[in-house]
């Protein structure tokens, strides 16, 4: 907080000193509450502060605490603490998506690093937990807590389900080699649900960007696009495709710009049908395993306590 903030009248603070009054009786001990019932208009003077039992003092800023920061203290101070260890060393998994996995990139495209991280029993069981999450994005890195991955791998999350299936991996531990060979066990008929259903919303915000703008993100559309190739091999053949070949040079098409809007439109309309064609006759499951994920992460967690 800004030392030089006026704590307005109506805060509960803390006292941090014992108060004596002129007969040297203690009428306000360390730790005691109260709440500012007059503020000077700067803090090189002194707050008027009533007690609990209507007993008024003066304290100075650097002699009370705002009773909410002061309960938190403790909290803070290890928080401090968790982020000054290198969580990135707990990484299990990293791989490589976007672009130069799909065989998208061209010579300015970034190295998009995804992968999981699993940090000890002791710190994951601890008071102050861990971040669902790590990013760094000078380095475009995300990493995801290997309960999070799993809980959107199951929601057939479309970055974490390439995550599973790209070529490109870095590092891999005995853990993350375990959880790709049951990759299969997150495939189910909610990528259709999923995939389906975040390309409509997209679509529809990118129409309403070509009325009110004009314009569109290619990019983003190229990837839309993909997604839908992407969402219906995995209901045909039961895979995710991340590589996207066959279709490459009609998506760098889109991407340049060279694809009129109408083409584009007209084949993401094709493709949500094709797209219905394969749930109506695909061997996925309509769940994923959630049984054998749990048994997964719970055989993770064990095997991080030291």
């Amino acid at each position: 907080m800004n030392p030089n903030l006026i704590i307005p009248v109506g805060t509960q603070v803390v006292s941090r000193i014992e108060v004596k009054n002129k007969h040297n009786e203690v009428i306000c001990p360390q730790g005691g509450v109260g709440v500012i019932i007059n503020s000077p208009i700067d803090n090189s003077y002194a707050y008027k502060i009533r007690l609990s039992n209507d007993v008024e003092i003066i304290l100075n800023r650097h002699e009370f605490s705002i009773r909410k920061q002061y309960q938190k203290q403790g909290l803070q101070n290890a928080s401090d603490m968790l982020a000054e260890l290198n969580l990135y060393d707990y990484v299990i998994y990293r791989c490589v998506v976007g672009s130069k996995a799909f065989g998208l990139d061209q010579e300015n495209s970034d190295t998009d690093l995804r992968g999981i991280y699993l940090p000890p029993a002791d710190l994951h069981w601890s008071l102050y937990g861990i971040p669902e999450q790590l990013e760094n994005q000078d380095n475009q890195e995300c990493y995801w807590e290997f309960q999070k991955f799993i809980i959107l791998a199951l929601k057939a999350n479309p970055n974490i389900l390439e995550c599973l299936y790209t070529p490109l991996v870095e590092k891999i531990t005995p853990i993350a080699e375990n959880l790709l060979a049951n990759q299969k066990i997150f495939l189910s008929q909610l990528v259709y649900q999923t995939y389906n259903g975040y390309v409509i919303s997209q679509f529809k915000k990118m129409e309403q960007d070509l009325r009110n703008q004009g314009t569109i993100r290619p990019k983003h559309a190229m990837h839309l696009i993909r997604l839908l190739l992407s969402g219906i091999t995995i209901l045909k053949e039961g895979y995710v495709p991340v590589k996207i070949e066959q279709y490459r040079e009609e998506l760098l098409a889109i991407r340049n710009e060279s694809m009129p809007w109408q083409e584009v439109n007209k084949w993401r309309l094709d493709l949500h049908q094709k797209f219905s064609d394969s749930l109506s006759n695909t061997s996925l499951p309509e769940r994923p395993d959630y049984e054998k994920a749990n048994a997964l992460l719970i055989e993770a967690r064990k095997a991080m306590v030291f």
